[in-house]
Parts: structure tokens; C-alpha cells; sequence
């Protein structure tokens, strides 16, 4: 579903200037909690060269995204584009590349344009992108699920294609970072006493983000950092998040993270700053067929 309210040439589409206003969260998040993911991922980061090295491969994302995903540039972006962008997302990398190239340039460069370009709310963008994937290929399980899936991994990609083009005006949206629907990710790990509440009472709207990422930000500053703040707010949360998964689930990570891992090799993961491989090989899974397990 693609230009499926009016067709660019139709009506002109400005460049996006919103300012996403930040929500007065309805539970507290806690101060100590954050500094002591502040601390792991400072001292998990020494494995790796210190904090700064963590830092420089986050802005080295930043930069490829915001190179990539340039105005001038959304015109004429290609399969290949998307896909040294997507060797950048750890939850989509493994799935999506097929059904965008399924899709084909034109389809997936127009959906793109749209997420970046649109005169709609960046929510709604943010569906706009999703429903612009293909549905289930038929009514069994194993396809709705698959499906999906796939559904999933297409709002991660698009969430951190705003993020990382423009780190100052949108906060990552990514699930990891917050799903309402299975009630996880690293924003509950700031909230103190969250395995006591029948339900987290955070939506998945923008403002909810951002009002997240203000608090961060707060908390930041008063452990005086005031440079780089939407990739430390990233670090800080990714730190939260490993740990959860490594508290509860490091069974089953094997497959997705990689067994015997250690915690910044975890982090350098999931926010997809690992070092390129030697050879330069693309981590993207373009064989639908291929294994395309990926964490929920």
C-alpha cells in the first residue's frame, strides 16, 4: 500500500519539521536503576576499546544513515542502500531483505520517501511503513505467523531509519526498546518494582518515546554528560534491555546473540555497531529460506 493517499506528484510533500512534544509518563521511572545501567554499560564498554569506542561506532551508524537517508538522496535510493542499512539493525536484518526486494526498488524507495517526506503524523507514517509489506501468503499458521514476524522487523527498521538519519528529532521507536504489546522492553527495566504491576501503563505512541528519552537525557545531564545524549540515551538503554534477556533468557539467545557472548558484545548487537567483518561480508539474510529466527 504504497502512495495510498495521494500520489506525490499530486499533492507536494514538504519536508517533515515536526517536533515530537514528550509525555508526562504515567509511572515513575527511578533514578538508581539508571545509574546502574550506567554503570554496566560504562564498565561492559572496557572489554571494547572504553565508552568512547562504543560512542564512535554509534555516531560511525549515525552518519551512514544520515548519508544514506538524506533528503536529496531519498529520490534515487536503491536495494543496496537498504540493504547496508539494514546490515545495521540487528531485529530486521535477518528477515526483511527478501520482502523488500520482493517488493521492488521503486515500491520500497516510495514507502521509504513517504516515512521521511509525509505530511502525516509520524506515527502514522511509521504504520503507513509497515502496511506497506506484504500480507500473510495464505491462511495457515505457520504463514500468518511468519508474516507477522516479518511485520515486526519492517516497524524496527523503519523506526531506527528515523532515529539514526536524524537523532535530535526522533527518539528509537524500536520494540526493544518498548512493546506494549508483549509488555517488554528496556524502558521496564527503569521502573522500579515492574514485576509486581499487572500491567506497565506506557503506550507505544512517539510522545511516550520522548518523554522516555527527556527523563534519559535529565539523568545524564546530572551525571554531567551533555555531549552525544541520543547515542548515550541509546547505550543506557541497550545495557537495560541485555541485561533483562541475559537475567531471563540466556537459553535460549544462543541463536540470536550468540552463546558464551559477553554482555558489549550483546549491546554492540543490538543496536547493530559491530565491527564489519574481515572478509566485508553483509550480515543481511537475503534467502527467505534460510534460518530467520530473530528475538520478538
Amino acid at each position: 500500500m504504497l502512495w495510498f493517499r495521494k500520489r506525490s506528484e499530486d499533492v507536494p510533500l514538504p519536508a517533515v519539521a515536526e517536533a515530537i512534544v514528550p509525555a508526562e509518563l504515567p509511572v515513575a521511572l527511578d533514578p538508581a536503576l539508571f545509574r546502574h545501567y550506567l554503570k554496566a554499560v560504562t564498565e561492559a564498554a572496557q572489554d571494547w576499546g572504553g565508552i568512547e569506542a562504543y560512542l564512535a561506532a554509534a555516531s560511525a551508524k549515525q552518519q551512514l544513515f544520515a548519508e544514506l537517508l538524506a533528503p536529496e538522496r531519498l529520490a534515487g535510493l536503491t536495494l543496496e542502500d537498504m540493504e547496508r542499512l539494514l546490515d545495521r539493525v540487528f531485529t530486521a536484518r535477518r528477515r526483511l531483505y527478501p520482502v523488500l526486494e520482493s517488493l521492488g526498488e521503486t515500491r520500497v524507495r516510495e514507502a521509504t520517501h513517504w516515512l521521511f517526506t509525509g505530511p502525516l503524523p509520524v506515527a502514522q507514517r511509521l504504520q503507513d511503513f509497515v502496511d506497506a509489506m506484504p500480507g500473510a501468503g495464505g491462511m495457515g499458521r505457520e504463514a500468518v505467523r511468519a508474516a507477522a514476524k516479518m511485520r515486526r522487523a519492517a516497524w524496527d527498521f523503519a523506526a531506527e531509519m528515523l532515529h539514526f538519519a536524524d537523532p535530535e528529532r526522533y527518539p528509537l521507536m524500536a520494540r526493544w526498546v518498548w512493546d506494549r504489546a508483549t509488555q517488554s522492553g528496556a524502558l521496564r527495566e527503569f521502573i522500579r518494582g515492574n514485576d509486581a504491576m499487572p500491567e506497565i501503563p506506557l503506550t507505544n505512541a512517539p510522545e511516550t518515546y520522548e518523554g522516555a528519552r527527556a527523563w534519559l537525557a535529565g539523568q545524564l545531564r546530572g551525571e554531567g554528560v551533555y555531549r552525544d545524549l541520543p547515542l548515550w540515551i541509546d547505550l543506557v538503554q541497550a545495557q537495560a534491555y541485555v541485561t533483562y534477556l541475559r537475567s531471563v533468557a540466556e537459553g535460549s539467545l544462543g541463536g540470536d546473540f550468540g552463546r558464551g557472548a559477553q554482555p558489549h558484545e550483546h549491546v554492540r548487537k543490538l543496536l547493530g555497531i559491530e565491527p564489519e567483518r574481515p572478509d566485508g561480508r553483509t550480515r543481511v539474510k537475503k534467502n527467505a529460506t534460510q534460518d530467520t529466527a530473530a528475538p520478538a
